[in-house]
């Protein structure tokens, strides 16, 4: 959430950072309704204060047997009262649209961040690793996790639907390695773990700035104030919701959980296999830290370089995006992605993505910090995704498969295979 004083001054500004992330949003409007807000506070604060003072009066006039002047004084505060009944309705009535119109309001850009309309617009920064040269014609992940038979899609859209499955035996094992190696790293780095609630409120998804423009993607309860979490970054960052945090050192949070995605609006797009399904596992890393652009930058830096140790760990070829405007979420103020070579696809996918939100979730969320004079500020927050799994299945089976069927594990996976270096089919 910006600040409504920011807002005022540098109109037109996020007026066009609305357009080119696609919200509809007229900020004109959102003015409007808070020069309305405002005058009818005013209005209501005058009548309280009239009020109040009359009523006082009323209990010296009584004293003083001022009978008749009391009684006067007594239908002016029913009168009063009326007043502040109407322009109380009214004033909620304006407040809430207020509100939701501040919702929409998005997070501004970066001066890096590139200007475009869709992912076709990403700027490729760097990539890193060698594409594999097959001297046979490569398998995609779903013929070798039935040749393996480690996936199994069928029996998963039989029981589930449309994008689900089942991981078996080495499947299964990879989907928790992959999960665990990634979570090593993060704690080598000074991270804390958590085990975060998969369930939360409405209210926990409004501050993190997933809702009200993503709700469509969002699972809910039947009857209930909860929806399944897409991300564990909710969670994470509602750790602190409504407090006061030391950030002398960054605080950094990793969980490894289940996420839930509706996936509307995807229909026909990536339905082959594991790459776009409703269930997944992500480790998940957030940052939170001092307002200070120079301190989140270089914490953006370093979430986006613990997931390209891991991506180099697994011994894959990636490369790293910068994300545009109209591929941006509301919330983000800087995005990198990173995507990894798919054979089967002849080209990269993406399977991490790093966010530097400044202040934006935390102004929301009211997380603050106190600096070395007393004075509170909001804090910065940052989230990447360390690893996301079955979708990393796709670039590990695909790009270690050898011409005989089997697959290569790389040698920092195979303490978490029990030692195994290869998969037999």
């Amino acid at each position: 959430m910006l600040d409504i004083k920011w807002i005022r001054q540098h109109q037109a500004v996020v007026q066009t950072i609305a357009e080119q992330k696609g919200i509809a949003i007229s900020v004109s409007e959102l003015l409007e309704y808070d020069d309305r807000r405002r005058a009818l506070l005013h209005q209501l604060e005058q009548l309280r204060q009239e009020r109040n003072r009359l009523s006082q009066e009323i209990s010296g006039l009584l004293r003083n047997k001022e009978q008749e002047i009391a009684e006067l004084h007594k239908h002016q505060v029913r009168e009063i009262n009326s007043q502040l009944s109407e322009l109380e309705t009214a004033y909620t009535e304006v407040e809430d649209y207020y509100n939701q119109l501040m919702l929409r309001v998005p997070n501004v850009v970066s001066p890096d961040t590139p200007t475009g309309a869709s992912d076709q617009d990403n700027v490729e920064i760097k990539q890193v690793g060698e594409l594999p040269a097959f001297a046979f014609d490569p398998k995609d992940h779903v013929t070798l996790g039935e040749l393996h038979k480690i996936i199994d899609i069928p029996r998963g859209v039989r029981t589930a639907g449309s994008r689900n499955y089942y991981l078996a035996g080495a499947g299964a094992l990879l989907h928790r390695a992959v999960q665990q190696l990634a979570l090593d790293v993060l704690l080598r780095k000074g991270f804390t773990l958590l085990e975060v609630p998969l369930m939360v409120r409405t209210e926990a998804l409004l501050n993190t700035a997933h809702f009200p423009l993503s709700q469509d993607q969002t699972y809910r309860m039947v009857d209930e104030d909860k929806w399944l979490v897409g991300t564990s970054e909710v969670p994470l960052v509602s750790y602190y919701h409504d407090e006061i945090v030391d950030v002398t050192e960054p605080i950094r949070l990793a969980t490894v959980s289940s996420c839930f995605r509706n996936e509307v609006g995807s229909a026909g797009k990536d339905v082959h296999g594991l790459y776009r399904v409703h269930q997944f596992a992500k480790v998940e890393q957030v940052i939170l830290c001092e307002g200070s652009l120079e301190a989140s930058e270089q914490l953006f830096q370093e979430i986006t370089a613990h997931a390209e140790e891991i991506l180099s760990l697994l011994e894959l070829p990636y490369r790293i995006l910068a994300v545009c405007t109209g591929d941006m979420s509301q919330k983000t103020y800087k995005q990198w992605d990173i995507e990894a070579w798919m054979p089967s696809r002849q080209a990269y996918g993406e399977t991490h993505s790093s966010s530097n939100l400044l202040d934006f979730q935390a102004r929301r969320s009211n997380i603050r910090y106190r600096d070395a004079a007393g004075r509170t500020h909001y804090c910065h927050t940052l989230n990447n995704t360390a690893i996301a799994t079955p979708r990393i299945l796709i670039p590990l089976l695909e790009n270690h498969q050898l011409e005989d069927g089997s697959i290569r594990i790389p040698q920092a996976l195979q303490p978490y295979m029990g030692g195994l270096a290869r998969l037999e089919p």
